[in-house]
């Protein structure tokens, strides 16, 4: 199995953290197994668009944003041309990745 390097960086000013990933695994994934707090309102299953993250380096190593990702990246507050949702960033496991994660609203936390 092939193991790369995600580092979180994070808007709230947080310190990066750099975790491995393996193959499959994604971007939600991974942030949640090491205790980054990263929404996923639908269940990771890219039904809305609350795991919304810039990614800074790696794009290359993702697969292709798909139509209904695209979708509701549009929903989500401040997209850009490197944004993509956490739980679709699947580790390819060729290249290390840099992800951003912008400020987040957690009601009710």
């Amino acid at each position: 199995m092939k193991v790369v390097n995600i580092t979180f960086k994070f808007a709230d000013g947080s310190p990066d953290e750099t975790h491995p990933a393996v193959e499959g695994e994604s971007v939600l994934d991974v942030a949640l197994n090491n205790n980054i707090k990263l929404q996923h309102n639908c269940g990771g299953v890219c039904g809305c668009s609350t795991c919304h993250v810039y990614v800074e380096a790696g794009m290359d190593d993702l697969p292709e944003i798909s139509d209904k990702e695209e979708d509701y990246i549009d929903r989500a507050v401040d997209p850009r041309i490197n944004s993509r949702l956490g739980c679709q960033c699947v580790v390819q496991g060729n290249e290390d990745i840099v992800i951003t994660i912008p400020e987040q609203d957690f009601l009710g936390h």
